[in-house]
C-alpha cells in the first residue's frame, strides 16, 4: 500500500487538497469493488490540526501532524492562496520536512502555485518545474536556479512532480496514479471524474505578460517599444542601433532582464496580438496574419503552433464566440 501525504498549508486552496484525495480515493474504490486491498494510504498532513483554507472559508481538519509522519511515500503540496510570500513564511515548517521527506526516499508533487513551497525547500534548482502561467514571472524572479517551463502541464524528474495552472493539478493525479497503479486505472479515474486525461499543454490558455519587473531601464524601453510597435518587422539590429547598443549586449541583457531572447519576445507579443484578433473578431487569419506583421503565411502558423499548441484556425474555432455559433 502506498502511503499518501496531502499536505495542508495554511491559507492552501481547498479544491486542491480534496481533488486529488477524491481522485486517490476512487482507486481505493475500484480496488474494493475488485474485492482487493486498497491501494492508497491517503492522509492529510498540516503544522495545526486544524487548518483555515481559502482566505479562511474552510476549515480542514488533519489527520496528522509533521512531527508524527516518519515515512511516506508521496507528499502532494497542494496551491497556496494570496500573497505568495506571506504565504510561504507562514507555511515555513514545512520546507524543511518536505526535503528530510525527500532525502528518505519520498517522492514530491507540486500542485500549481504549489510550485514555489516546493522550489522553496531547494529541490527544484536545476531541476524542470511547473506552476500556473499567471505566476511565471514571480517565480522566475524568485526562484532563477529552476527550469521553469511555464507552458507544461505536467513535469517529472527523479520523483519530483509538478503540474502547471489551477485544475491541470488533476492531469498529475492521473499521471501519478498511472505510475502506480497502471494505465487501466488512470483511465477509469478519468472516466469517473470527466477530465481529459493526456493532457500535457496549457500553451492555448496562456496570456504572454512580458517582465518588467527588473532593472535594466533600457531593455524596459525596448520592451515597450516592441508592444507598441509589433505590426512592423522589428529586427534585433534595429533594436541594438536605436539603442546604441552592441547587439552581443543587447541580447545578454535582455535575455537576463525578460528570461526571453529579443526575437522570442517579437514573436510573442505578436501572437498574442494575433489571439486576441482571432478571439474577438471576424478576421480570417491571413488578415490577423498582416495585421501583427507577419507576411509568410509557413513562419505566422509554425510560430503560432509552437507557442499557443494550436494552429491559428484551430484556436479561432475554440475561442472565437462567432465562429463557434
Amino acid at each position: 500500500m502506498k502511503h499518501i501525504s496531502i499536505l495542508v498549508p495554511k491559507g492552501a486552496i481547498l479544491g486542491s487538497i480534496e481533488g486529488p484525495r477524491q481522485v486517490l480515493q476512487q482507486i481505493n474504490n475500484f480496488c474494493k469493488m475488485r474485492g482487493q486491498e486498497p491501494m492508497f494510504n491517503i492522509q492529510l498532513v498540516g503544522i495545526v490540526k486544524e487548518t483555515p483554507l481559502s482566505g479562511g472559508l474552510f476549515t480542514a481538519h488533519c489527520d496528522l501532524l509533521l512531527d508524527a509522519v516518519t515515512e511516506t511515500d508521496l507528499i502532494i503540496i497542494p496551491a497556496v492562496d494570496g500573497e505568495i510570500k506571506q504565504a510561504l513564511e507562514i507555511n515555513k515548517d514545512f520546507i524543511p520536512w518536505i526535503a528530510k521527506q525527500y532525502k528518505r526516499g519520498a517522492e514530491v508533487a507540486s500542485l500549481c502555485l504549489g510550485a514555489f513551497l516546493l522550489a522553496s525547500t531547494g529541490l527544484l534548482d536545476g531541476r524542470k518545474a511547473a506552476t500556473h502561467w499567471l505566476a511565471a514571472n514571480e517565480f522566475r524572479a524568485m526562484f532563477p536556479d529552476v527550469d521553469l517551463l511555464a507552458e507544461k502541464v505536467i513535469t517529472d524528474e527523479r520523483g519530483i512532480y509538478t503540474s502547471g495552472g489551477a485544475y491541470s493539478y488533476l492531469n498529475l493525479v492521473l499521471y501519478i496514479i498511472e505510475k502506480y497503479a497502471g494505465r487501466e486505472s488512470a483511465i477509469m479515474a478519468a472516466k469517473v471524474f470527466a477530465i481529459e486525461i493526456d493532457r500535457n499543454n496549457q500553451s492555448a490558455f496562456m496570456m504572454f505578460k512580458g517582465q518588467k519587473e527588473h532593472e535594466d531601464d533600457q531593455i524596459r524601453d525596448a520592451q515597450e517599444f516592441i508592444e507598441k510597435n509589433y505590426q512592423e518587422k522589428i529586427t534585433v539590429d534595429q533594436l541594438a542601433n536605436m539603442f546604441a547598443l552592441g547587439r552581443r549586449n543587447l541580447e545578454r541583457r535582455f535575455k537576463k532582464a525578460t528570461s526571453n531572447t529579443v526575437v522570442e519576445y517579437i514573436q510573442r507579443v505578436k501572437i498574442e496580438a494575433a489571439k486576441m484578433s482571432l478571439e474577438t473578431s471576424r478576421e480570417n487569419v491571413n488578415e490577423v496574419m498582416y495585421k501583427v506583421g507577419y507576411t509568410d503565411t509557413k513562419a505566422f502558423r509554425t510560430t503560432f503552433k509552437k507557442i499557443t499548441g494550436l494552429s491559428p484556425l484551430e484556436y479561432r474555432n475554440k475561442y472565437n464566440t462567432m465562429a463557434a455559433a
